[in-house]
């Protein structure tokens, strides 16, 4: 499959672990004034969602990735990005990802779809947008990528097109890819963050799937195996990847989508990185870099902006003009 040339990179940016790594830890994107809204969910839960607004026509809606919220850096800066060009933002906050442990046993997971029309429902209630667009990361991009193709009936007219950025579209695989050797870090710290949050809920987690002394996770796969699956009904962790992989459902989108992947990125095996031909769907524009990293495609630009949230803003300027 040929790559996209149309991002370059210095000779450090080459590397996908230093992309992925760098970011993360060392860039500094300017304070979002957020305006957060606690929402109840029909189970007795909250989501809360923050929000950046000037009152324009069109709302952009961010949804992060494992273990991220609203101050990731990634979220931050596209939101410092699309506002520039036009646009509303609010920046979804899954189940517990918000500073605050949620009331549930039950947390987010790859294919909280779900959640995700139930907020996308309220945003547009809260405030008259002729537009909506959709921009996910990671996690928050397969989550995005299954709303659009899944067969449902309340998808809202104003809803006019997605970007997803390093979408983990084969979850099984990308469960597998994490145990390389090269990939320790990166298990090692969701591992960490997952199961301090476990910890949190421990009485509620207990109270739903018994004594959690001999749940040992040495692996996201194990994880999922012992909290996400039984505590979102699936039978196992495959299970829980066979149902909510969104490489299923993307021929299924009729909404334009940008899919932005790297073929360097640390976390994404090859099943990750569908061809055209594979998908058989003209509204989704694959963009697949030599470089990038995961979530990473850094470059200088004077207004701070990575490529990734560049390449956002021309495309949602493109699809909420072209309808």
């Amino acid at each position: 499959m040929l790559a996209d040339d149309s991002y370059q990179t210095r000779r450090l940016g080459r590397s996908g672990h230093f992309q992925t790594i760098y970011p993360s830890l060392f860039r500094r994107v300017k304070e979002v004034p957020w305006r957060r809204e606690r929402i109840a969910t029909e189970d007795g839960d909250f989501i809360d969602l923050d929000w950046l607004v000037s009152h324009q026509p069109r709302l952009l809606l961010l949804c992060h990735g494992l273990e991220g919220s609203s101050d990731t850096h990634y979220i931050k800066g596209m939101t410092l990005a699309c506002a520039s060009a036009g646009w509303d933002v609010v920046a979804y906050n899954f189940r517990g990802c918000s500073g605050e442990p949620n009331r549930l046993a039950r947390s987010y997971h790859s294919g909280s779809s779900d959640d995700l029309a139930f907020v996308i429902n309220h945003v547009l209630a809260a405030r008259p947008y002729s537009k909506l667009a959709l921009t996910g990361f990671s996690l928050g991009a397969n989550q995005v990528l299954k709303y659009l193709g899944e067969n449902r009936d309340d998808r809202p007219s104003q809803l006019c097109g997605a970007t997803a950025i390093s979408p983990p579209c084969d979850l099984s695989a990308c469960s597998d890819h994490l145990e390389q050797a090269d990939n320790w870090l990166y298990k090692a710290r969701f591992l960490r963050s997952l199961l301090a949050k476990v910890a949190a809920k421990r009485s509620l987690i207990e109270a739903e799937i018994g004594s959690l002394s001999a749940k040992k996770c040495r692996s996201i796969r194990d994880f999922d195996e012992h909290f996400v699956a039984p505590l979102n009904g699936f039978t196992s962790a495959e299970d829980y990847y066979q149902r909510t992989s969104s490489r299923q459902f993307l021929s299924s989108i009729e909404h334009p989508v940008l899919l932005l992947s790297s073929f360097d990125d640390p976390f994404l095996p090859n099943s990750c990185y569908p061809s055209a031909v594979d998908i058989n769907n003209a509204r989704v524009r694959l963009a697949y870099t030599r470089h990038g990293g995961h979530v990473g495609f850094m470059q200088a630009h004077p207004q701070g902006w990575y490529w990734g949230e560049q390449q956002n803003v021309e495309f949602l300027e493109h699809i909420a003009s072209s309808q």
